[in-house]
């Protein structure tokens, strides 16, 4: 039975590695990104490049995008050359992208006049889970359109987990990055006080994170920084602007997150000393110098 085709919208860290696990499992694949040289690979290896999100989508059974933020996901799905307006009725949109509440709402509106049902389907990982298939995907929307598209999505992860209607994804999904935001700030001033202390670091440390404090996320953010190492897997500026949609959507449920708008405010910081391409664990070097 042929495979289902799909459209996929941008191509950045994450993107490339994703459509790339599609390719490799042989569904037919449209790529469209705004800087078309990086679909070069992906044509190499028998995608089709399209000039438009409006002409990839033309036809496709799935179209999918993974994108900066709600302002790029916007200009990807609406407009007259956005994919929405090249998408057939029945086709299944997979917005992936870690975006705000209110965009999601707004896309599930547009989708529904035209007869498209949509999934919020944001990803925790980073770039090597997606070039191995290994991400999460959470996943807001009805489920029968989970099963119907669970064959595209099982190729580019390790797990699904469906979350509720449309939204509650983005919910749980900013949830885990501002945890994680504020797990890196909290540790690199811990890193920093120790290195400023007579304390041996690597004897701190391990007590550190081998004890209570010890998450996946403290480890992670262990490694990379005390190796200098900053190289990208999620941006400093990518993390601020779930920030951001995280402190927005807190109190639009009357929450006040202390927490992130602090691991905000030094991430925004970091940003303005040159750090905002770099790996979100790069604010250790900022609160070094502090």
């Amino acid at each position: 039975m042929a495979k289902a085709s799909v459209a996929f919208l941008g191509l950045g860290i994450m993107g490339s590695g994703m459509a790339n696990r599609l390719l490799g499992a042989g569904f037919p694949l449209t790529v469209y990104n705004r800087n078309a040289e990086k679909a070069q690979p992906l044509a190499a290896a028998g995608a089709k490049i399209a000039a438009t999100p409006r002409a990839a989508a033309a036809g496709a059974d799935f179209v999918i995008s993974m994108l900066a933020d709600d302002v790029a996901a916007r200009a990807v799905w609406l407009g007259a050359e956005g994919a929405l307006a090249g998408a057939k009725p029945g086709t299944v949109l997979i917005e992936c992208s870690t975006v705000s509440q209110d965009w999601v709402k707004e896309l599930a509106a547009a989708a529904k006049q035209e007869n498209c049902p949509l999934l919020d389907a944001p990803v925790t990982g980073t770039k090597p889970h997606a070039a191995s298939g290994e991400l999460t995907f959470l996943v807001g929307g009805e489920a029968a359109v989970l099963e119907k598209a669970r064959p595209v999505l099982a190729v580019m992860s390790k797990a699904i987990l469906h979350v509720g209607p449309n939204g509650t994804s983005v919910l749980l999904k900013l949830l885990n990055n501002f945890l994680c935001a504020v797990h890196a700030v909290s540790f690199a001033e811990a890193l920093a006080l120790i290195e400023n202390s007579p304390l041996d670091r690597a004897q701190a440390l391990d007590f550190l994170l081998n004890g209570n404090p010890g998450s996946p996320i403290v480890k992670t953010m262990a490694a990379r920084m005390t190796e200098r190492t900053y190289v990208p897997n999620f941006s400093m500026k990518l993390m601020a602007k779930d920030l951001g949609y995280s402190i927005a959507l807190g109190k639009s449920h009357s929450v006040n997150l202390a927490m992130v708008e602090r691991a905000s405010e030094v991430m925004q910081q970091a940003i303005a000393s040159g750090l905002g391409e770099k790996d979100f664990s790069a604010v250790a070097e900022y609160v070094r110098k502090k």
